[in-house]
């Protein structure tokens, strides 16, 4: 089938400029073609001044390039990612080389590193260092011109950079320089090999800076572009092919580069590939049905070897494999946590409750808030995010792009030095756990939404962590897959001598997984208690609705609940008069009629169909009304049929008071 597109036929008032710019821009180039002697270019390109000048711009753009990177990188890396005062003013000094007159920059050298500069007499008295007139004058005038393509090409990359990459690598127990050779760089290598390739052009082509700063004698500092200023003044068609050569590879370098050298490094999204013969949905379902054994407790996280490097925690005693939590957490949070070993604790909230915050400090990521957090007998407060053995599992799983699966779970253990061999057996016996060890040599590009989240849970178990944190780890999956992985996280967790925190606003994670269900609402504790006691009495509105029930908040009276929207509740059991109150209303408990029902229900309110929605077999029929808030009921299709229920329809609502639960807040 053939693709339609949509031409834009420009203004002539805009084409016209356009083409005028392109052949302004083109006729010079144009003009070294049609004028180089093409016969006598081989002659020209080996005269020996043109060679040894070659010679010599090649060795000086090199040393450039190397200098550029030493320097250049971790600047970048600065700018991109340490916020501190003064950085739009270093920002604008990398810059300004590129904006500045080489001649202009040539004389800054002289009046910085010159015989009579700031700091030259200091380089001669004490090294012996001359740079002016000299090979490695030129060098430093090629490096201050050609660096800044280096440093802008690098930043803008590493700031497309998401740093859950560098944060889940520090949270595997991988040093800050580890996490920026082994994640960082490799991650930003095309807009690091683009700079690279661009600072090394520019310090090719460098001539201004040059002349001004290192003179122009043949053999120490005549580069190709001196050599060209010379060649015309006495054999012009020489210099035209000279020309012709630096023009070549300038166009070489920009054609390979394709316009990237700006760009933004890409982690691609897994695709939903087709899933394996032995992962079809009926085995997720009998997966799902079927339980699994644990873990034994023979298992990499349960208890390391003795001596084994990886099992000491900045010189912590060795325990016995369980490692109860205690947290006291201050700033946006103020919360206080204790977990015995193996609980797994579901963290929910609304939006902006501080779900993500409290992770983040519990691994020493974020500024916001602070946690004094201690690990069995090891207080891990004042240790560093890598130290910490506190593995974070984000909600897109960070995988590297560039690992295989088999390389990113092992990553974690050879963090903390265990032998390449120990740890890529110790990772497949991880994915084979986990049903993805067929998989181990495939890229995170190369696996399904499903495939990549357990390879990601794999990786953060086999790092051997005494507390583990989930951040809504199932949330972009589909349902089959999703109830699969939830299947696969209920068998390991089980195993697990740690605590696991669960970040999710799925209610069926939250009951299925978790002993506890913690409640914030504005960084503090709302609830905390098992989530059979949290879905009977739900404190927060918005935990009864995430559940699936209604929730009316209001004030206890005499004989119900005075509803905070308006109007009033009658109930079979009342709280104290005047007490804040939450009522809780299952939508199964909601009867809808299309005519005023008579007889026992002392709560009925007329309104009307807002929306009607499928769930599972069942639908939920949102009602809207003057006299009560937004009802929530559960009806089957068979009854929503009898009923004519459609968008709109105008019904009444019942609910018994032996129906209503009210929850004292």
């Amino acid at each position: 089938m053939s693709r339609h597109r949509t031409r834009t036929r420009p203004p002539v008032t805009l084409a016209l400029p356009a083409l005028l710019a392109v052949a302004f821009l083109l006729l010079p180039l144009v003009g070294i073609l049609t004028r180089t002697e093409w016969g006598e270019l081989g002659a020209h390109l080996t005269s020996p001044g043109v060679v040894e000048a070659l010679r010599l711009s090649l060795f000086v753009s090199l040393w450039a390039l190397g200098l550029s990177l030493l320097l250049g990188v971790p600047l970048a890396w600065l700018l991109a990612r340490v916020p501190f005062k003064g950085k739009a003013f270093v920002r604008s000094l990398v810059l300004l080389p590129m904006v500045l007159p080489p001649t202009v920059g040539g004389v800054a050298l002289l009046l910085g590193f010159g015989r009579r500069g700031l700091l030259g007499p200091w380089l001669e008295g004490t090294f012996g260092v001359t740079l002016p007139f000299h090979t490695s004058g030129a060098v430093v005038a090629a490096t201050f011109v050609a660096m800044p393509f280096l440093v802008i090409s690098l930043e803008g990359a590493l700031g497309g950079l998401k740093q859950s990459y560098e944060e889940t690598a520090a949270s595997l127990g991988a040093a800050p320089a580890r996490v920026f050779f082994t994640v960082t760089l490799p991650m930003v290598a095309p807009g690091l090999i683009a700079g690279a390739a661009l600072t090394w052009a520019r310090a090719l082509g460098e001539f201004g800076a040059t002349i001004t700063f290192a003179g122009n004698l043949p053999g120490t500092t005549q580069t190709l572009p001196l050599q060209v200023y010379l060649l015309l003044q006495d054999q012009p068609e020489a210099a035209t092919s000279v020309s012709l050569l630096l023009l070549a590879i300038a166009m070489a370098v920009l054609i390979a580069l394709r316009g990237r050298w700006t760009g933004t490094p890409v982690a691609r999204t897994p695709a939903e590939a087709p899933l394996p013969p032995d992962e079809t949905a009926a085995a997720a379902l009998e997966a799902e049905r079927t339980p699994t054994a644990p873990p034994p407790a023979t298992l990499p996280f349960a208890k390391a070897a003795a001596g084994d490097p990886a099992s000491d925690l900045a010189g912590a005693p060795h325990d016995d494999g369980r490692w109860p939590l205690h947290a006291v957490v201050t700033g946006f949070n103020e919360l206080t946590l204790d977990a015995d070993p193996g609980t797994t604790i579901a963290v929910v909230g609304e939006n902006g409750a501080g779900k993500t915050t409290l992770l983040r400090a519990l691994l020493g990521l974020t500024p916001r808030a602070h946690a004094e957090l201690r690990l069995g007998d090891t207080d891990v407060t004042a240790l560093a995010p890598h130290k910490r053995q506190v593995a974070w599992v984000p909600q897109d799983g960070a995988l590297f792009p560039h690992l295989s699966a088999l390389a990113n779970t092992a990553y974690g253990l050879r963090a903390r030095r265990v032998p390449r061999a120990a740890a890529r057996r110790e990772a497949q016996q991880w994915l084979d756990r986990l049903g993805v060890g067929n998989l181990a040599a495939r890229k995170p590009a190369q696996l399904s939404g499903g495939q990549a989240q357990r390879v990601a849970l794999a990786r953060a178990l086999a790092a051997r962590p005494r507390l583990l944190l989930l951040d809504e780890p199932l949330a972009a999956l589909d349902q089959t897959t999703r109830a699969r992985v939830r299947h696969t996280l209920r068998t390991h967790l089980a195993g697990f001598g740690g605590v696991c925190l669960i970040v999710t606003h799925d209610p069926v994670e939250a009951v299925s997984l978790a002993d506890r269900v913690l409640v914030l609402a504005d960084g503090r504790t709302l609830q905390d208690a098992p989530p059979a006691e949290v879905t009977r009495h739900p404190r927060s509105p918005w935990v009864a609705r995430m559940l699936g029930r209604n929730a009316w908040p209001g004030t206890a009276s005499a004989d119900g609940l005075v509803l905070a929207a308006g109007g009033r509740l009658v109930v079979a059991e009342a709280l104290p008069e005047g007490s804040p109150a939450l009522a809780i209303i299952g939508p199964e408990a909601v009867s809808v009629h299309r005519d005023r029902p008579a007889g026992s229900p002392r709560n009925v309110w007329p309104g009307s169909v807002r929306e009607i929605t499928a769930v599972g077999s069942r639908l939920r029929v949102l009602v809207g009304s003057a006299q009560a808030p937004d009802l929530v009921a559960e009806i089957t299709p068979e009854a929503a049929a009898e009923l004519g229920l459609v968008d709109g329809s105008e019904v009444w609502t019942s609910v018994k008071a032996t129906e209503v639960t009210l929850v004292e807040l």
